[in-house]
This record gives structure tokens, C-alpha cells and sequence, in this order.
């Protein structure tokens, strides 16, 4: 696993009744972020599907769908495309993990 980092949207006043948009650093997690490179993922991308990452998280990262994370090791950013409910170990499991699919994502500005 290795360590990412959610980042969070945050919204401040633009001072004439709007918002600007921003993002800010939220709080570190370990993950194994794995890339799907099975024919099926590959006709899936050329299909326009962007899931194409596996995220094994510890239980206790319950990520909700579309929450942004970056890997710190390079720097890239993904976006949840999944709930991070379905695949769930259950409570008597020695090792405790959810899963969830993600795809690489920019930030917009």
C-alpha cells in the first residue's frame, strides 16, 4: 500500500454574492491503487469507460462517490467512481478492507 491523500473541494465568497471554487489537502490513507489491464478493461476504455483502477483501502477510509485522492509517491489524482460500500470485508475478517473503482481525474481551476 501507499500513502494518498484526499483532497477536498472547498467553496469561499467571491464577494459578489457567488463562490469560488477551490481545493484544499484533507487527511493521508494507505492504498493499493491497481490499473485494470484485462482485455475486457482495455475494450472498456476504448468504449469510454473511465473506471479502470481497483483501490483496496483499510475499512476505515469510507470514500464516498466522486471524493478526490492523490498518490503522493507521483503526484496523480484519481476520482471514486464506485461506492466504496459495496465490497466491504465483513466485521469477523482477520484483515479489514473495502474496495472501490476509481479513475484519473484533473482538478478543475
Amino acid at each position: 500500500m501507499t500513502t494518498v491523500q484526499l483532497i477536498e473541494k472547498t467553496r469561499e465568497p467571491d464577494g459578489e454574492g457567488g463562490f469560488i471554487t477551490g481545493w484544499r489537502d484533507g487527511a493521508k490513507f494507505k492504498a493499493a491503487i491497481t490499473f485494470d489491464s484485462s482485455m475486457q478493461g482495455r475494450r472498456a476504455e476504448k468504449e469510454g469507460v473511465s473506471s479502470l483502477y481497483t483501490v483496496t483501502a483499510p475499512k476505515s477510509a469510507n470514500l464516498m462517490y466522486h471524493d478526490v485522492f492523490k498518490r503522493l509517491s507521483d503526484g496523480k489524482i484519481f476520482r471514486v467512481t464506485s461506492d466504496s460500500d459495496d465490497v466491504v470485508t465483513p466485521d469477523r475478517a482477520t484483515f479489514q478492507f473495502r474496495q472501490f473503482t476509481a479513475e484519473e481525474f484533473e482538478l478543475p481551476q
